[in-house]
């Protein structure tokens, strides 16, 4: 399967259709170059705040608003570029409202346009402490063409037990939405996802934002670069690296991603973490205090 992940940046729009032209020929882009599969990054829907005008877009609690106002129409578009491309999308996630809380969703299309989807799981202090925003669920593994998806969305990268879970369900591929703000930020979500393919003998693919969009205080400052990620094994990169951009040009950053490989290594790699998992259990639970 080719993938292509992002490198987005956060635009100002003054209209809608300033805003579908875009998205259209991003997916065209990356679909003409042979994308069967296009990852957006994380909150990469918030430019979609701009639509309301700057003083909404501006507020926190407004661009929310303004954002999740907009997200069925941006479904509907990415639905339709699905269909006319024949790929897979995942869209840039957004803020929208569940029930008595919002959460952080990143909407994930078929070929044929069905829309299925995956919550954050657990927040920064950002998303907490300022922005209100709740940690949703279920972790989902979705089937396509090519084999197992599942998605973590940035902060979820750097929790072993969420991709372990997808995993053990079937899980090769894991999709890495991301908004980072630093090179810090970057740096944590970047080694999160190749330490994810490292210990679950997976292929992670990681987007970004990139750029500057100080109309909007929640992705004001984005620093990142698309990146996929293997384990350092036989058959893929000695570097754990099967792509990656250039830090905070936008584009897209493509590979291919050979789930026959994945399963190969799984069962005979130069080493078998993933079967091995379990011998770590009755170890942490053993813990000796020396008293030296």
């Amino acid at each position: 399967m080719k993938v292509a992940t992002a490198a987005y940046p956060i635009e100002w729009h003054d209209s809608w259709q300033s805003y579908a032209d875009k998205v259209t020929r991003w997916v065209h882009d990356a679909a003409g170059n042979g994308a069967q599969m296009l990852v957006f990054p994380e909150y990469g829907a918030m430019e979609l705040a701009s639509l309301a005008g700057a003083e909404q877009a501006g507020d926190l609690a407004g661009s929310i608003r303004a954002v999740s106002d907009r997200v069925a129409e941006a479904d509907a578009l990415h639905s339709q570029l699905a269909r006319d491309t024949g790929t897979y999308i995942l869209s840039a996630s957004a803020p929208v409202p569940q029930g008595d809380v919002i959460v952080n969703r990143a909407r994930f299309f078929n070929p044929e346009g069905k829309m299925d989807w995956q919550d954050k799981q657990i927040m920064t202090r950002f998303e907490r402490e300022d922005w209100g925003i709740a940690g949703g669920g279920p972790l989902k593994v979705f089937n396509t063409a090519f084999g197992k998806i599942g998605i973590l969305i940035c902060y979820d990268s750097e929790f072993p037990l969420l991709a372990r879970a997808l995993v053990d369900a079937g899980c090769e591929a894991i999709l890495v939405p991301s908004a980072t703000e630093a090179l810090s930020g970057y740096s944590r979500v970047r080694i999160g996802a190749m330490a994810r393919a490292l210990e679950c003998q997976c292929v992670t693919v990681m987007a970004s934002n990139v750029g500057e969009a100080p109309w909007c205080e929640a992705v004001d400052l984005n620093v990142g670069r698309g990146g996929v990620f293997c384990p350092p094994d036989k058959g893929f990169d000695p570097n754990g690296v099967l792509s990656e951009g250039v830090l905070n040009q936008p584009g897209w950053t493509y590979a291919e991603i050979d789930f026959d490989q994945i399963a190969e290594v799984r069962k005979d790699g130069v080493v078998l973490n993933l079967t091995h998992w379990e011998e770590q259990l009755p170890r942490v639970s053993a813990v000796e205090l020396s008293p030296l």
